[in-house]
């Protein structure tokens, strides 16, 4: 908990200027890959995963230290031949997961966050997951466990693994020669984030794209196929929390009202976008059947708005970031207390994004409990150690901007 936090301490700002550095190259280039709006909800998706997380707010059934110490029929040592093991279990693993998570619709509301976003970027990279509580991952590490590889081999490697997969999101690279046919590219992964009936459930490759190329999944990126970005049910809202269930939602909603029992069955099983033949004609869904012909979704906003924003997430960032820094000296239980006001916080945020009708009651809802917990506690989980007035600039804070997201809200 404590160790991944303060690795995202490092990670969190060098991934912000990466993507700030990408919108400036596309706005220079005349190429802006990247919408503000898109952008930040991007952002605060990728601040309630971490947040998750960090809180380890979801188990592995099985352990894998515990597939280690019961199933090893060797132990080797920690050399660099076992990092490359470690290396390829893992990425096979990620492709078989990834895989499923395309292919059965219980899977896909855990991943379907990932591919909300209309734009291709290094921003909607981080767009993670928060609906997954129980994880089965560690069970396709069977052979590493096998092998006896080390627990804490598997624990450097991973987030390695996982940080790795940032760099392909986005348009600005193209073609990268050889490289091409080892690793995934950003040409690779275009194909994979694109909606067009050519390329849809393509390219499911974490690092290697060989797994594609031996399983026939693979698909080239070809120029007379420009990639379309997004899901064919789109989001249509830059509220990552409610993006998170909103497949498992119309899931549950479709199995309570179809008349046949089977059905109610099968729905979680069948392949992604399945529904009852009764119900998809009784509750029609928006899809989007022509990719070419579609208005994306958007949000009218001033100049003053968008600064705004971006003071918000600011914020944010910082909440997080102190988070992450003194989670050890905050505590049990105190660090959920923590943790559900950031839910709260992007919540209230990407529904004034979003410039819904609730808005104002969840930013005043996120105000009040924010200066409820200084007045009750005294203190800001510790933040007056630093300075005794702190924690009063945190109540001005949030009365201003309780204030000022109302009057945003107000005036559309």
């Amino acid at each position: 908990m404590e160790a991944y936090g303060k690795i995202l301490l490092i990670a969190m700002p060098i991934f912000l200027l990466l993507v700030l550095i990408e919108k400036w190259y596309g706005w220079r280039k005349g190429n802006d890959t990247v919408r503000s709006m898109d952008m930040i909800s991007s952002l605060t998706s990728g601040v309630t995963n971490v947040t998750k997380d960090v809180l380890g707010l979801s188990i592995a059934l099985i352990s894998y230290e515990w597939l280690v110490e019961h199933i090893a029929v060797t132990h080797i040592k920690a050399t660099w031949l076992t990092y490359v093991v470690a290396f390829i279990v893992l990425d096979f693993a990620g492709y078989v997961v990834h895989a499923i998570d395309h292919k059965i619709n219980f899977f896909w509301n855990s991943h379907i966050v990932h591919h909300s976003s209309e734009e291709f970027n290094l921003a909607c990279a981080l767009r993670q997951n928060i609906s997954i509580f129980i994880r089965l991952f560690v069970i396709l590490l069977l052979p590493a466990a096998l092998l006896g590889v080390p627990a804490t081999v598997i624990a450097i490697v991973a987030p390695l693994h996982l940080f790795a997969q940032f760099w392909y999101h986005t348009r600005h690279i193209g073609k990268m020669g050889f490289l091409e046919k080892i690793i995934v590219t950003p040409s690779h992964h275009r194909v994979h984030h694109a909606m067009n009936k050519e390329y849809i459930d393509k390219n499911y490759g974490q690092i290697l794209i060989i797994w594609d190329k031996l399983f026939g999944t693979f698909q080239e990126e070809l120029k007379e196929v420009p990639a379309v970005y997004g899901i064919t049910r789109p989001a249509q809202t830059w509220n990552p929390i409610k993006i998170n269930f909103q497949h498992m939602w119309l899931m549950i909603k479709d199995a309570w009202h179809t008349k046949h029992f089977k059905d109610k069955l099968l729905i979680w099983f069948k392949p992604t976008g399945w529904r009852p033949a009764d119900v998809e004609q009784a509750f029609p869904v928006y899809k989007i059947d022509d990719v070419y012909h579609f208005k994306k979704y958007d949000t009218a906003f001033s100049r003053f708005f968008l600064c705004c924003t971006w003071v918000q997430l600011i914020m944010l960032l910082l909440f997080v970031s102190y988070l992450f820094g003194n989670i050890g000296s905050i505590g049990k239980p105190w660090i959920f207390v923590y943790g559900g006001f950031i839910f709260l916080y992007v919540y209230a945020l990407t529904e004034l994004m979003d410039r819904s009708r609730y808005a104002p009651v969840w930013e005043l809802l996120k105000a009040a409990i924010g200066i409820g917990i200084i007045l009750f506690t005294g203190d800001w989980f510790g933040l007056n150690h630093y300075g005794n007035y702190l924690s009063w600039m945190l109540i001005c804070y949030f009365v201003i901007s309780g204030i000022v997201s109302v009057r945003l809200s107000v005036k559309k």
